[in-house]
């Protein structure tokens, strides 16, 4: 194994930990009440909701690119590979 493609097997791996990270802090945002950022409990409430759901749509993208990049990176042979850069 080549050791480009063993530092990139390393970062696929760091991505997908990344992506548990975002939605778990997303999921936490929106449903700890602990989480005050406005001292208006409507306003606070709104932006909880707003902040961690821009998380977990921000770890679904990450959840897809990590998908595409594991697929690539552990399931191809080095030969199938196209020329990247």
């Amino acid at each position: 194994m080549n050791e480009n493609r063993l530092m990139q097997q390393i970062g696929t791996i760091f991505g997908a930990f990344m992506t548990l990270f975002y939605f778990g802090v997303g999921f936490y945002i929106i449903l700890s009440p602990n989480v005050v950022l406005s001292p208006d409990p409507a306003a606070s409430k709104f932006l909880r909701i707003l902040l961690g759901s821009t998380f977990i749509i921000y770890g679904v993208y990450r959840a897809y690119r990590t998908y595409v990049k594991v697929v690539e990176i552990f399931f191809t042979d080095d030969d199938n590979k196209k020329d990247s850069f």
